[in-house]
């Protein structure tokens, strides 16, 4: 499988050195998932936020790479929300295929809610949607769980039990 640090194969000798702050996601973001999914009281070490830190950003890498290398076989230079459900697929992340394909799903229509609103805003008539604003019939709300629309809740599953 291709190399997908940004480094080595991609960009030859002479290719600039990826600084880690561009490299990794912000720790405070990755604290703060973090703690959601634990009880109010729990502490998290510094050590255990800065672990996590590199394994979702070579995560998001790994994933990113691959899906990378289907558009540049195909000849496209656009990674697509499909392109990365296809790379989960392709990297044995079946698991998570179905739910990021409904995230996406919510997530276009979502995103054609707020252009038919901003169309119609500028007086360009648009949608009739019914929507009462954009997190409106995604399961956003509270009960839908800790992920962005629900998508990735495993409904099917004992909530106690997880995938990882």
């Amino acid at each position: 499988m291709a190399d997908h640090h940004g480094q080595g194969g991609r960009g030859g000798p002479g290719a600039e050195e990826i600084k880690e702050q561009d490299r990794l996601l912000p720790i405070a973001n990755v604290g703060r998932i973090m703690k959601q999914i634990l009880p109010p009281n729990a502490k998290i070490s510094k050590e255990a936020k800065e672990t996590m830190q590199e394994c979702v950003s070579e995560f998001i890498s790994f994933v990113t790479g691959e899906a990378s290398d289907k558009c540049h076989k195909e000849k496209r230079k656009t990674v697509n929300g499909d392109d990365v459900c296809w790379a989960f697929g392709a990297l044995g992340f079946d698991d998570y295929v179905d739910p990021m394909r409904r995230y996406l799903h919510k997530y276009r229509e979502l995103e054609g809610d707020r252009a038919a609103a901003a169309a119609s805003s500028r007086g360009g008539g648009g949608s009739t949607s019914t929507s009462a604003g954009p997190d409106a019939g995604a399961g956003a709300g509270p009960s839908s769980g800790h992920f962005m629309f629900g998508a990735m809740d495993r409904s099917d599953n004992n909530s106690s039990s997880r995938p990882f």
